[in-house]
C-alpha cells in the first residue's frame, strides 16, 4: 500500500478538491499551452519516401518541385444541346482573365481541348508547397462560381489536388461529428448497464471527453517534434475515448467492489480508494504503458504519417492513465462521502422508527452505482465446458481463429489513391468527369535529371531518346511529353501521361519498365548524373514497398514490447510468450476478416463502401501495433485477478475461474464500449479510416470474447503452476484476498 498509485489515490481522496481543480487547471494548460504554440502541419518535404522521394528532393532543388494545381472544366449543361464551342471559349477567356487576377495564382495555362471537343480546360498553378493549396484554394472556387453563374448553359466546374483536399477534410470532419453522435451516447447506456446509476456513468465518459481535450494541445505541443500529418486529431478521438473509458472503467469495477464488501466493516472511503488503487490502479499503470510503448513502435516505420499516428495515441494513453491516477480517486471520495452521508441519514431514520415503535422493513440491495459482480450465468455457462474440457476447448477456438486468418495469404497491399476517395465529395465527380474528357490526366511519370550545367544538353538529348521509346513501346503512356530544365541549368525533367490508374497493373509495369530498362539504357547511362523516377504512379508504388520493408522491423519490436511488458508485470516468462502468441492469432484473424470483407464485394452494400480489391497500405501496420497495445488491456486486467486469486492461496486451476468470472462482466463492458468507438469510425466514407474502424471492431470482438474467455482460460488450465514460470511456487502473500468463486458446477 505505498506503491506510488496508492500514494497519489490517498492524496487525491483526501484532498478530492484539491486534485479536481489541479486536473483542470491541468487540462486547461496543455489545451492553452497547445493554440498558443499551434500545430506543427508536416510539409511536402515530410512525406517523400523512397525513390520517388528522392526525384522530388532533386526536383526541389532546382526549383522544378510540383505546385498546387487546380483545373476550371467547361463543358455543355445536360439539356442544352450540343456543346457550343463559341461560349465555351468566351466561359474560357473569363476563367483566365479572372485567375490571373488572384494572389494565389502563380500562372494560368491556356485553355485546351479535348479530343471530341466536347470540353475545355484552363490548368491553374497556385503559388506556394504542394500541400498549402488547400489553404487558398476558396479563392479560386468563387471566381469559378461566379464563371458559372455568368454562363448557365454551360457547366464550369473547378477540381485538382487543392479543392479535392478541402473536400476529403471537411467529409472527414463531417464523418468524424456524426462518429460522436453514435458512439457517445451507446458508450453512456452501456456504463448505464453496467453501474446502474447516471453519476457512476457520466464520470467515465467525462474523464475519457477530458483526457481527450488535454491530448489534442499537448499534440499541438508535440508537433514541433513531430509534424502533425493530419491525422493526430482523429487518432487522439478513436482510442482517447475507448482507454479512457476503459481505465476508468477498471478502476471503478474494482473500486464498487470493494465498497460492496466493506460495507460490514465500515471502511472509510479514502480506504476503500486505496485498495482499488493498489489492484485496479496498477492493472491501469500497466496497461497503459502497454499502449503507449506499443504505439511508439510505429516511430520506426520512419514516416511522417506514423509518427503522428504514434504521437496522438502515446499522448492521450498516458493522459488516460494520469486521470485515472489523479482526478478519479478525487471524484470516487467525493461520490463515496456523499453515499455515506446519504446511508447515515437513512440509518438514523431507520433508528428513529425504531424507537418509536415503527415496523422497520430490511432490504437487501447493492451500493448505489455498484457494478454487479460475477460471471453472471452466460460466464458460468461458458466456463463450465473450458473447465471440463479445456485441450478441446483451446483446439476448436485456435482452428477457428486460424481458419479467419487464411485470408491474409491473399492480402493485396496498395496506397489508396484520388481515385478510392468517397464520390459524396462534389470535387471527386468533377475528377471523375475531368478523367472522361481527358484521360491522359489519369497519372505521370517524372524522371528527374540532376548534372553539372555544362551537361545539360546531353541530359536533354537522353530525355527525348527517352521519351521517344517510351511513347512507342510503352501502352500505358500517351500525351505529349513535357521537358523542363532550371534556371541554372543543373536540373532537368521530364513529364510523360499514362492514361491508366496510378494503382492498375498496367501502370506498376510501365514504371518498372521505366525504371527497370529505359532510364538505365539512355539518361542513366550519362556519367555524371543523377536519376530518379517519381510522379503519381511512383509515389503509389514506393509508400506500400517502404511500409513492407519497415513491417518486420515494427511487429519484431511489438513482440519484444508484449513480451517484455507481460514478464515484468507478471514475473513469468510462460505468460510472455503466452500474450506474444496469443495477439498474434488475434491479429491475424481480425486481418483476415478484414481481407474477406474488403478485398472483395459482398460487403459492399452492407458496409456502404466500393471494393478496391485491396487493402491500404497503411490497415496491418496501423492494426498491429494498436491491437496489440489494446489486447494488454485485457490480458493485464484479467491474468492480475488471476494471480491475485493465486497469491491468495486459492490453486492454479480454480484461481484461473475465479479470475476469469470476477473479470468477465467488466471485460465485456469494456470491449462494448470500444467496439463502439471502433466500428463508428466504420461508418466513415474514407475507405481507408472504415477499414481501420471495421479491423479493430472486430479485433477487439475476438480479442474479448474468443481469446480471453476461451483461450486464455483453456490454455492457462493445461498449463497449470508452470504459468508462473520461472518462479518455483506463487507464495501466498499472507492476506487471503476475496475473490467471487466459480460456481461448484464449473468445476
Amino acid at each position: 500500500m505505498t506503491n506510488p498509485t496508492v500514494r497519489m489515490a490517498r492524496y487525491s481522496a483526501r484532498n478530492p478538491w484539491r486534485a479536481l481543480i489541479g486536473w483542470i487547471l491541468f487540462v486547461a494548460l496543455c489545451l492553452g499551452t497547445g493554440l498558443a504554440l499551434g500545430a506543427n502541419p508536416a510539409t511536402t518535404e515530410d512525406f517523400r519516401i523512397g525513390e520517388a522521394g528522392r526525384a522530388e528532393a532533386l526536383a526541389a532543388a532546382g526549383g522544378l518541385q510540383q505546385k498546387p494545381l487546380e483545373r476550371v472544366l467547361i463543358r455543355a449543361a445536360p439539356g442544352t444541346g450540343t456543346f457550343d464551342r463559341a461560349e465555351a471559349d468566351a466561359a474560357a477567356r473569363d476563367v483566365v482573365a479572372r485567375m490571373r487576377r488572384l494572389p494565389e495564382v502563380l500562372a494560368v495555362a491556356d485553355p485546351v481541348a479535348d479530343a471530341r471537343h466536347t470540353a475545355l480546360r484552363v490548368d491553374v498553378t497556385m503559388r506556394g508547397a504542394e500541400l498549402e493549396g488547400k489553404q487558398h484554394v476558396d479563392a479560386l472556387l468563387a471566381q469559378t462560381a461566379e464563371v458559372q453563374a455568368a454562363h448557365p448553359r454551360l457547366v464550369v466546374e473547378e477540381v485538382g489536388g487543392p479543392s479535392i483536399g478541402k473536400g476529403v477534410d471537411t467529409l472527414r470532419g463531417d464523418d468524424l461529428a456524426r462518429t460522436e453522435v453514435i458512439a457517445l451516447p451507446v458508450t453512456l447506456i452501456t456504463l448505464l448497464v453496467v453501474f446502474g446509476s447516471v453519476v457512476m456513468a457520466v464520470v467515465p465518459l467525462l474523464l475519457a471527453l477530458s483526457s481527450i481535450v488535454a491530448a489534442v494541445g499537448l499534440s499541438m505541443v508535440a508537433s514541433h517534434v513531430f509534424p502533425d500529418a493530419g491525422v493526430g486529431t482523429n487518432v487522439i478521438l478513436l482510442i482517447g475515448l475507448a482507454v479512457g473509458v476503459d481505465y476508468t472503467l477498471f478502476y471503478l469495477k474494482r473500486e464498487r467492489e470493494e465498497r460492496a464488501r466493506a460495507t460490514g466493516g465500515r471502511l472509510t472511503t479514502q480506504a476503500v480508494v486505496e485498495l482499488a488503487a493498489a489492484t485496479s490502479g496498477r492493472a491501469v499503470v500497466v496497461s497503459g504503458l502497454a499502449v503507449a510503448v506499443s504505439s511508439a513502435t510505429l516511430y520506426l516505420a520512419d514516416d511522417v504519417i506514423f509518427s503522428s499516428i504514434a504521437t496522438g495515441a502515446v499522448v492521450v494513453t498516458l493522459v488516460a492513465v494520469l486521470s485515472s491516477l489523479t482526478v478519479l480517486p478525487a471524484l470516487l471520495a467525493l461520490l463515496g462521502g456523499r453515499a455515506e452521508r446519504r446511508r447515515a441519514r437513512k440509518e438514523a431514520r431507520a433508528a428513529a422508527r425504531a424507537a418509536a415503535g415503527e415496523p422497520v422493513r430490511r432490504r437487501a440491495s447493492r451500493a448505489p452505482g455498484t457494478a454487479r459482480s460475477g460471471g453472471g450465468r452466460i460466464t458460468a455457462a461458458i466456463l463450465r465446458p473450458v473447465a471440463r474440457h479445456p485441450a478441446v476447448t483451446l483446439a476448436v477456438s485456435s482452428l477457428a481463429l486460424v481458419a479467419l486468418a487464411l485470408p491474409v495469404l491473399n492480402i493485396t497491399i496498395t496506397e489508396m489513391s484520388r481515385e478510392t476517395h468517397s464520390r459524396d465529395i462534389p470535387a471527386m465527380r468533377t475528377y471523375d468527369r475531368l478523367l472522361t474528357a481527358y484521360p491522359e490526366l489519369r497519372s505521370m511519370h517524372q524522371v528527374v535529371v540532376r548534372a553539372d550545367a555544362g551537361r545539360a544538353g546531353d541530359v536533354a538529348g537522353s530525355l527525348r531518346e527517352l521519351a521517344a521509346r517510351a511513347t512507342a513501346e510503352d501502352p500505358a503512356i500517351s500525351g505529349t511529353p513535357v521537358l523542363r530544365t532550371s534556371a541554372d541549368r543543373r536540373t532537368t525533367l521530364l513529364e510523360m501521361p499514362v492514361h491508366r490508374s496510378v494503382n492498375s497493373p498496367e501502370a506498376r509495369v510501365s514504371l518498372d519498365r521505366l525504371r527497370g530498362i529505359l532510364v538505365p539504357a539512355t539518361v542513366g547511362a550519362l556519367p555524371g548524373t543523377e536519376v530518379a523516377v517519381t510522379g503519381e504512379v511512383a509515389r503509389y508504388a514506393d509508400y506500400p514497398a517502404h511500409q513492407k520493408r519497415k513491417l518486420p522491423l515494427i511487429v519484431g519490436a511489438l513482440l519484444l514490447v508484449t513480451f517484455g511488458m507481460t514478464v515484468w508485470a507478471f514475473r513469468s516468462v510462460v505468460l510472455g510468450l503466452v500474450g506474444v502468441a496469443l495477439n498474434l492469432l488475434s491479429a491475424f484473424a481480425s486481418l483476415g476478416v478484414l481481407v474477406l470483407v474488403f478485398q472483395n464485394k459482398w460487403a459492399e452494400g452492407l458496409l456502404d463502401f466500393t471494393s478496391t480489391g485491396s487493402i491500404g497500405s497503411r490497415v496491418p501496420l496501423f492494426l498491429f501495433v494498436i491491437l496489440f497495445g489494446l489486447s494488454m488491456d485485457y490480458q493485464v486486467f484479467v491474468i492480475s485477478r488471476i494471480r491475485e486469486a493465486r497469491l491468495s492461496g486459492v490453486p492454479t486451476r480454480q484461481a484461473v475461474l475465479d479470475g476469469l468470472s470476477s473479470s468477465a462482466g467488466v471485460v465485456t463492458s469494456a470491449a462494448v464500449v470500444m467496439v463502439t468507438v471502433f466500428a463508428s469510425f466504420a461508418a466513415l466514407h474514407l475507405i481507408e479510416m472504415k477499414q481501420i474502424g471495421f479491423s479493430l471492431a472486430v479485433a477487439v470482438l475476438l480479442d474479448a470474447f474468443v481469446i480471453r474467455i476461451l483461450v486464455l482460460p483453456s490454455l492457462m488450465l493445461l498449463l497449470g503452476e508452470a504459468n508462473w514460470w520461472p518462479a518455483r511456487g506463487m507464495r501466498p502473500t499472507g492476506r487471503p484476498e476475496r475473490t467471487e468463486r466459480q460456481p461448484e458446477s464449473v468445476g
